[in-house]
């Protein structure tokens, strides 16, 4: 069997990462014990959250050590089973390491079924990033008919899939986004109401007002920053806010900003909560499930930003901090067996 490729935590970075962060390695493939599969890497996922595990501080995510082996969720090929309910060739998707092939116990895996979507998407709006926007649009942001949602890192895997569930719901949905074509993917493939280029803007406040004259019902928010402070002064009465990522302060070794907005929360009694998507686990299937008939029945869109080659690993997560991705940012790592 060919020799296996992984990468591992060189350093901790300061500030933003580069790729003396990321060391790969070879070793020979591993063998799976009693009651692991061995997968063959075929997509793997990065995420912003992951920067979070690349700090020597406590966090939702338990750091790695300097040396570890990275990890990310992972849509892989069984090639060997010893003892576990996955027969050679089965699909499956689990937090594994960042590397063409892992060990994994049986119990932490998790089957893909090729006939809801391409595999790819257990990884984006069928996976992690779409059942956070599920359950954050719909358990805390809670939006109804005639709100104004607004949303932040709008053309990301979470943010455009949050939206379409908002105007689902019958809101006005605005979105901020990065370029002129994540806005027009957001205007025309996922029915956005308007999305505003932040990078061509001056002013967000302004920018708000055009797009959203009547305030602010509902705030999905994946960044921070200066794009939290402007729609936080736009916040109407009994407003709420989702706070689901801040990647606009990942890199930051020191925060940049104080709560400078939070004294608009008692003139508009807002609510604010954050959420983790593990705080929902117990359902997962239920949102895996609607979320796959929404796509077949093409009622929601999605796009995904692939990079070929584990080697390329770190160039596609390093990209996340840049904007490069419209979607879901996958790296393509192997070929399933005939």
């Amino acid at each position: 069997m060919a020799t296996n490729r992984k990468y591992l935590l060189s350093q901790r970075p300061d500030g933003t990462p580069d790729r003396e962060t990321f060391e790969l390695v070879e070793e020979d493939v591993p063998e799976p014990g009693p009651g692991e599969a061995l997968v063959k890497t075929l997509y793997l996922s990065v995420d912003p959250y992951m920067r979070g595990r690349m700090r020597d501080a406590e966090s939702y995510a338990e750091p790695w050590d300097v040396g570890d082996p990275l990890r990310a969720a992972v849509v892989g090929e069984v090639v060997e089973s010893n003892g576990t309910e996955f027969e050679n060739g089965r699909l499956v998707v689990g937090n594994l390491e960042w590397a063409d092939y892992a060990t994994a116990p049986g119990s932490v895996l998790q089957p893909v079924n090729p006939d809801h979507a391409p595999i790819s998407t257990a990884l984006g709006a069928l996976g992690m990033p779409g059942r956070t926007a599920y359950f954050g649009t719909r358990e805390v942001a809670e939006p109804k008919a005639g709100d104004t949602f607004v949303v932040s890192g709008a053309a990301g895997a979470v943010g455009s899939v949050a939206g379409q569930i908002a105007k689902k719901s019958g809101a006005r949905v605005v979105g901020f986004a990065g370029s002129d074509e994540k806005v027009e993917f957001l205007e025309s493939e996922c029915g956005f109401d308007v999305g505003i280029n932040y990078k061509a803007t001056d002013d967000y406040g302004a920018a708000l007002d055009s797009a959203a004259p009547d305030g602010v019902d509902v705030y999905f928010d994946n960044v921070g920053g200066e794009i939290t402070d402007a729609v936080f002064s736009k916040l109407n009465v009994d407003a709420r806010v989702a706070v689901c990522g801040q990647i606009a302060l990942y890199n930051e070794e020191s925060v940049p900003m104080g709560p400078r907005k939070l004294g608009k929360l008692i003139e508009s009694r807002a609510r604010v909560q954050g959420f983790l998507v593990g705080d929902f686990s117990p359902r997962f299937e239920q949102a895996t499930k609607q979320l796959a008939e929404w796509v077949a029945a093409d009622e929601l869109a999605y796009r995904e930003t692939v990079t070929e080659g584990l080697e390329n690993a770190p160039d596609a997560f390093l990209g996340l901090f840049e904007g490069e991705n419209i979607g879901k940012q996958l790296v393509k790592v192997g070929e399933r067996s005939e």
